[in-house]
């Protein structure tokens, strides 16, 4: 199978003085298309700084990144911002909803980024909330809405322009064991339906024990 992401030798140092504290150390994988792919590790493994040097929200100190067998160029913010436009949607742990808008609002707000007409992206929005079950609350704020509900809403606004690939740091850690496992199901869901690769960062067991595969990160290492 094709792979989405490879990743040759990633490693992420970063620098106080003359001390040197590796976080990654030479991390090489292979993640297929339609994946549904867990970094699992403690706090402190550098699963999270993989993520987002994945995201290209951050840069690996050295080693290969490939997406669809095309290098990513790290040098250049232009290339990387376009990068995660057209490939790439987030999930944050916090949600990261605006409160003063709606969470149709929420949804369509990343849309405007995009070449659509305000049609476009209201029915993209709607759609996506719909296929996380949240069709009846599209007019609602964030602050009118369970903790459980709000990641719903943050998982709809990032398929909403349907990526290639969606990263999810830490997505149930501020969710009560009921809810968390209804979004990750909820994401296997999506996964299986849309062909959307997951990547998902994550320490709880029920996360882990969901995952297509489960790829361990270790500890830091002090270099």
């Amino acid at each position: 199978m094709n792979s989405v992401i490879h990743l040759e030798n990633i490693s992420k140092s970063y620098f106080s003085g003359e001390v040197e504290t590796a976080v990654i150390s030479n991390f090489s994988w292979k993640f297929p298309k339609g994946c549904f792919s867990i970094l699992a590790g403690p706090s402190g493994s550098g699963k999270s700084t993989l993520l987002n040097i994945m995201g290209t929200l951050d840069s690996p100190t050295s080693g290969k990144y490939l997406l669809n067998q095309k290098v990513i160029d790290f040098s250049n913010s232009n290339i990387l911002t376009q990068t995660r436009k057209e490939h790439f949607g987030f999930i944050f742990q916090s949600f990261n909803l605006i409160p003063v808008l709606s969470a149709l609002e929420n949804v369509e707000l990343p849309l405007t980024l995009l070449d659509l007409t305000s049609a476009q992206r209201r029915e993209m929005a709607i759609i996506a909330l719909k296929s996380v079950g949240l069709e009846h609350r599209m007019n609602n704020r964030p602050g009118q809405m369970s903790g459980g509900e709000q990641q719903r809403v943050a998982i709809a606004r990032a398929i909403a322009r349907k990526p290639e690939v969606v990263f999810a740091d830490e997505p149930t850690a501020s969710l009560d064991k009921v809810n968390a496992i209804k979004i990750i199901e909820l994401m296997k869901n999506l996964n299986s339906i849309t062909g959307i690769s997951f990547i998902i960062a994550s320490h709880d067991e029920k996360v882990i024990n969901e995952g297509n595969e489960i790829i361990l990160i270790g500890e830091k290492q002090e270099a």
